[in-house]
């Protein structure tokens, strides 16, 4: 199709999305439209910011040097320095997901769970999957290990050893803090007794992700943890899937997918226990049912709004086309729903090259049709220079985030908003995704502004401790007194006072 620049007026829109104190100190003249025409650039007010961008606007974009050539990928291309506002608030926007529909097929499936158990789960399996079951749940500790090639084992070891050390180092010391004298307070971690983790299994198995769920669960030291997967079609559990579930430490296997593992996991059946909390990626049915229970008599809470795969990678002329094309790729194939979004930073960059390459590696994907249906609504962005890629990165909040760029390592610092970073040409998406230790569940559909990836933390609830001397309530008591007065709230005030008066009371009966 032909390239599509949207060639409005400058509005500096860019500068409300500003993150940090560093950038927002020039926003305001931009934002009133004061300097319309000038880069970004040439607004920062330090030294060290200018050197970042100066050398690329000197060469500012004005065209594409292939604009107007017909390209055969599919990806649509956007300006960044010429959109307006508002614009640019729909180039972050993701593709709408109608929940009232899902919900009205969801939310029968999860109440037919509530009722009838074990029953209703074999009956929509046996539906969706076409698969008929006996039994809906093993006990992990019952199953034989499963013969896995030595090369497939020894990958999965490996992964297993590099987020086990990941998330070990996630445990933080417990701290007591003596705030006045005779007043002691710390902060404790506990396990969540029961878990719940779906492991996807439609178009792809996914055991990375029994790992990336079951390790932190593991060293969190949760009691039951019940994995939850789409039995094969001779309802056995995929044998890799149980090599990580059995390693990582999971009690029990649910043989379901989709919006019945999740309801059966929440309300708990005569087979499968009841679990506290639930984790774990899925589809849009998965992720309505995750939503519905949390909001229900269940009582039961989740990871995090989930929606379809993303990457945003930033590249300059630097980045391998091959390399470009391959990141891409790597996250179109998970499905057409998927979010793929390249930044064009600077000058110099193959763009025809990366698109030559785009289309001969996607034709020899085995998914390939999934890839190509993601990038019919992906986009190319092109920035001026770093400072405008990283603005719009931090916008779009992408659940992964490629610096594909010359000394990546500086720019750490300026992201604000991602699930997972990806620093320098020697790291792709995919070491994050099995085996480089980092946690592969992470916030998608831009809520990267306000939650993190799955973690150590994720597994645990926090406890605060106090606990006071006589001496600390002498010292604290009286202002608590106070506040309780201010806020009429008379029995918190007796609680102290009272306490108070029986202390005087008994230095009184000791020096007489």
């Amino acid at each position: 199709m032909d390239r599509q620049f949207l060639c409005c007026n400058r509005s500096g829109a860019l500068a409300e999305l500003l993150p940090a104190p560093q950038f927002r100190a020039f926003s305001s003249p931009v934002i009133e439209g004061r300097r319309q025409n000038c880069s970004i650039a040439e607004l920062l007010p330090t030294p060290r910011l200018r050197a970042f961008s100066t050398s690329v606007i000197k060469g500012r974009r004005r065209n594409c040097s292939i604009a107007g050539s017909k390209i055969s990928c599919s990806m649509k291309s956007y300006k960044l320095s010429e959109l307006t506002h508002s614009e640019l608030n729909s180039l972050k926007a993701r593709p709408r997901i109608d929940f009232s529909k899902i919900f009205s097929v969801v939310t029968p499936i999860v109440d037919d769970i509530h009722s009838r158990g074990d029953a209703a789960v074999k009956e929509y399996t046996a539906r969706f999957d076409k698969v008929e079951l006996e039994k809906i749940v093993e006990n992990v500790s019952d199953l034989p290990d499963p013969e896995l090639d030595a090369t497939v084992r020894e990958a999965f070891d490996v992964a297993y050893n590099n987020i086990h050390a990941f998330h070990l180092a996630q445990k933080s010391p417990e701290k007591s803090i003596e705030n006045m004298k005779g007043v002691r307070c710390k902060r404790v971690a506990r396990s969540i007794g029961s878990v719940g983790l779906y492991v996807p299994g439609g178009t792809a198995v996914l055991p990375s992700t029994a790992l990336m769920l079951a390790v932190p669960a593991q060293i969190a030291g949760c009691r039951t943890v019940v994995l939850a997967t789409p039995p094969s079609q001779d309802g056995s559990i995929c044998k890799e899937v149980l090599y990580c579930a059995k390693k990582a430490g999971v009690t029990h296997i649910l043989k379901a997918g989709g919006a019945q593992a999740i309801a059966a996991m929440a309300w708990g059946t005569e087979s499968c226990p009841k679990v506290e909390k639930i984790f774990g990626p899925g589809n849009q049915y998965v992720t309505a049912a995750k939503m519905i229970v949390q909001n229900s008599e269940a009582m039961v809470s989740i990871d995090m709004p989930a929606g379809p795969s993303e990457v945003l990678v930033i590249a300059d002329k630097y980045a391998s086309p091959v390399h470009i094309a391959a990141d891409l790729l790597s996250q179109a194939e998970h499905g057409p729903d998927s979010q793929v979004v390249l930044v064009i930073a600077g000058d110099g960059v193959d763009i025809k090259a990366t698109e030559e390459e785009i289309n001969k590696q996607c034709g020899s994907l085995p998914r390939g049709e999934f890839a190509s249906k993601a990038l019919s609504h992906s986009f190319v962005v092109f920035a001026r220079d770093m400072v405008e890629a990283v603005y719009f990165s931090n916008l779009y909040a992408p659940e992964h985030l490629i610096i594909n760029v010359k000394d990546a390592e500086k720019w750490e610092s300026f992201i604000e908003n991602a699930g997972s970073v990806f620093l320098g040409q020697w790291t792709p998406e995919s070491v994050g995704d099995y085996a480089s230790g980092t946690n592969h569940v992470l916030p998608t559909y831009g809520y990267a502004r306000m939650y993190g990836g799955v973690s150590l933390d994720s597994f645990q609830k926090y406890m605060t401790v106090q606990s006071l001397t006589e001496e600390g309530l002498r010292n604290l008591g009286p202002y608590v007194a106070v506040m309780a007065e201010v806020e009429g709230l008379e029995a918190h005030k007796r609680a102290v006072t009272l306490r108070l008066k029986d202390i005087e009371a008994k230095h009184a009966s000791n020096i007489c």
